[in-house]
């Protein structure tokens, strides 16, 4: 049953981020400066790799996730949904913070991108309590 809560919770995630980065495509590329090609698109958005390493982060995530959450009894979806949001605001997103102030990059990718961070641990921890 871990395994597969753990692939089910990383599916989820995974599943949030493309929603979340699909409807926030444009100010993301611009933010980030992807470039761009005449079609509106990434120029390497035929390119898998990026998505492959996503899906065995969210592996990644969803296992340490488990592993935190049988440690401390958390045992309901509520209380899986609470602390994957605490997990990802108050530990991955203010790492997405420090990358972006050090990066002189476009501040709007904290939002963005630290949003996704806290969402996608939220919606990893609401599965990962169902289980």
């Amino acid at each position: 049953m871990g395994i597969l809560s753990v692939l089910v919770a990383a599916i989820a995630a995974y599943a949030f981020g493309s929603v979340w980065y699909m409807s926030l495509a444009k100010p993301w590329m611009a933010a980030s400066g992807v470039t761009v090609g005449k079609d509106g698109r990434p120029m390497n958005a035929g390119d898998p790799k990026p998505y492959i390493v996503a899906f065995i982060m969210a592996l990644l995530v969803a296992g340490m996730m488990r592993h935190i959450f049988t440690m401390a009894g958390i045992d309901s979806a509520g209380k899986g949904l609470i602390t994957g949001l605490g997990l990802g605001l108050f530990v991955a997103a203010p790492w997405i913070v420090n990358n972006v102030m050090f990066s002189d990059r476009s501040k709007s990718l904290i939002w963005i991108d630290g949003g996704y961070a806290a969402g996608g641990c939220a919606v990893a921890g609401l599965v990962l309590g169902l289980f």
